[in-house]
């Protein structure tokens, strides 16, 4: 088997790709940037700069594969990224590119994507999740709820956007990789949409404290109220999604089809801190 990770130098999808080695299975990283799968060489996976956006590059880092995994977003970055160019678009140069190849899809979205959703990302992510299961290749979608370790980064900062006391359900990134992996290499799952969330709903100054806990920092929290949000929100996307999860429901309710992740949050945070 060999498996094509688009993203595989974030945090989702080095993992993946470590994991894969581990299993023996050939891996093949797509990136925007060489230097940042550096990393990754010891590894001895194979790495390709390309960009899910241009078309162009994406027939050299499909060919000869049996499985894409689909680890990219679009929320924040530089080069004109945004949900609609990398989470619906490019999701929908990739799948084209593996259909050119019979690979199998495996996605990764996040818990509530709708075509309603209040957050412009999660109305992306489900339009390319419509864009996989119509394909017709193989397919599997993993949606998560969000990555307590990049949360953590942004709330150690010492500043959260907006009240901080709305429930979220958050996930350890590594319990994600572990269903990820899980996925490629077994077909079990084939023409099913996933969902995985953490043991624990905590809200934004929760987190903050059991940082403090973890690592002693950060040392003060400042909150951004709510009514500067709603004045930067029609400029910038980070305000409008920052007050969705100041104020919908973001807790997870597990189903026929969920998982529980393993990893309790202040587990996750004290392996950060070490």
């Amino acid at each position: 088997m060999k498996v094509l990770v688009a993203g595989g130098t974030g945090r989702l999808g080095a993992l993946v790709v470590a994991r894969l080695v581990q299993q023996g299975v050939a891996v093949r990283v797509l990136t925007r940037d060489r230097l940042r799968a550096e990393p990754l060489r010891p590894l001895g996976v194979e790495v390709v700069e390309g960009d899910v956006r241009r078309v162009d590059t994406l027939p050299a880092a499909t060919m000869g594969v049996d499985v894409v995994v689909s680890a990219v977003h679009g929320f924040v970055g530089p080069g004109h990224v945004t949900p609609k160019s990398v989470d619906e678009d490019g999701n929908a140069n990739l799948v084209a590119a593996a259909q050119e190849v019979g690979a199998t899809i495996v996605m990764v979205s996040i818990v509530g994507a709708a075509p309603d959703s209040p957050m412009q990302l999660l109305r992306h992510k489900y339009a390319a999740e419509q864009i996989v299961q119509a394909s017709g290749l193989p397919w599997t979608i993993v949606r998560a709820t969000a990555f307590v370790e990049v949360w953590a980064g942004l709330v150690g900062k010492g500043v959260i956007l907006g009240r901080g006391q709305n429930p979220i359900n958050f996930v350890s990134v590594t319990d994600v990789a572990d269903l990820v992996t899980q996925v490629v290499v077994d077909p079990t799952d084939r023409g099913q949409i996933l969902e995985i969330g953490g043991p624990h709903d905590l809200s934004f100054d929760e987190l903050a404290a059991i940082l403090r806990e973890t690592s002693g920092k950060p040392d003060r929290i400042r909150h951004v109220p709510r009514a500067l949000l709603h004045v930067l929100a029609p400029l910038h996307r980070q305000p409008r999604a920052a007050l969705v999860m100041d104020t919908a429901d973001m807790t997870f309710h597990p189903g026929r089809d969920s998982r529980t992740g393993r990893t309790d949050p202040r587990q996750a945070l004290a392996q950060l801190s070490n």
